[in-house]
């Protein structure tokens, strides 16, 4: 089928070599996995890399029902915003490949009242599509300071979410990866557009709260082309050239900004997340390509 309908024909890839840097050791912590894997462009094939990838990270998704949660903020054809169709379609075609029980594809959007309208015009289709936004909610104790949150059953229901944003800068937040992500669960029919309560708690802080709300986790970021400067939205495209897998989304999201030549340290949701995953590079076992051959800095706004 045609790309512009989600779902591209599988064009015949290269296996993911593994190539894995030791951490160092230390004592009572183990290391996290995170596969990079090299993706030139969105025209070749992508399923057997993310395939590969996923090995590599250890994720067995057999019998599980899994939610693809890419990021759609806005639609302009003259630049990279949203997460590429091609690489969630590859996603579906590789989670089933591995034998997961169901797999759909939710979002939210923070600005677009029309979910499936932006899901048109991003190039996706609207029939494996859950509009988080509107969805049935379930009331879940405690957020921040206040009492509970309200969040779609899609979400609370999968066995796997895999945040799948595109590697990008951000202005209040520093980078937009895959912790930041999911902000797209937030039901804006709940909770308004741009998800009010959370910029209400702080980014920051509702980062770190839906981070440990959503611990079944895994994650893969469209680095392909990334967005530099005034992102998320009015930014520059920047192609890098790849995919970042992984489980600890706090240990990929430290990987991207490596990536990115961005220090982690310098992003308040990864250097104060210290319970919900590793940012040192001795704790992150990293897998496929070398972080100083794919490194491209990124300008921030």
């Amino acid at each position: 089928m045609k790309r512009r309908y989600f779902f591209p024909a599988a064009a015949a890839g290269g296996y993911f070599a593994v190539k894995k840097t030791q951490p160092v050791e230390q004592p009572g912590l183990a290391a996290s996995v995170v596969a990079v894997v090299k993706a030139a462009t969105y025209s070749t094939g992508l399923v057997q890399p993310i395939v590969e990838g996923i090995r590599a990270c250890n994720l067995d998704p057999r019998g599980k029902r899994v939610l693809l949660k890419p990021n759609l903020v806005e639609f302009d054809r003259t630049t990279s915003i949203n997460t590429d169709p091609a690489v969630v379609a590859a996603a579906y075609e590789a989670f089933r490949e591995l034998g997961a029980a169901e797999v759909r594809i939710g979002e939210g959007p923070g600005h677009r009242r029309d979910t499936f309208d932006l899901v048109r015009q991003a190039g996706y289709t609207a029939d494996l599509f859950t509009d988080l936004n509107r969805d049935d909610v379930t009331e879940v104790a405690g957020f921040a300071d206040e009492g509970s949150i309200y969040l779609p059953n899609t979400a609370l229901q999968a066995d796997l979410i895999v945040s799948m944003p595109k590697m990008k800068t951000h202005h209040w937040a520093g980078v937009t990866l895959s912790m930041k992500n999911l902000f797209g669960v937030v039901p804006g029919a709940v909770y308004g557009w741009p998800k009010n309560r959370l910029h209400y708690v702080g980014i920051t802080r509702s980062i770190l709260e839906l981070n440990r709300i959503f611990r079944n986790t895994f994650a893969i970021v469209d680095g392909i082309v990334g967005m530099e400067g005034n992102g998320p939205i009015q930014g520059t495209p920047k192609a890098a050239g790849v995919l970042v897998m992984g489980a600890d989304l706090r240990a990929v999201d430290a990987t991207c900004c490596r990536l990115m030549e961005i220090d982690p340290l310098s992003i308040e949701y990864l250097r104060l997340g210290t319970s919900l995953g590793h940012l040192e590079e001795s704790l992150i076992e990293q897998r496929g390509e070398a972080i100083r051959v794919m490194a491209r800095r990124f300008v921030s706004s």
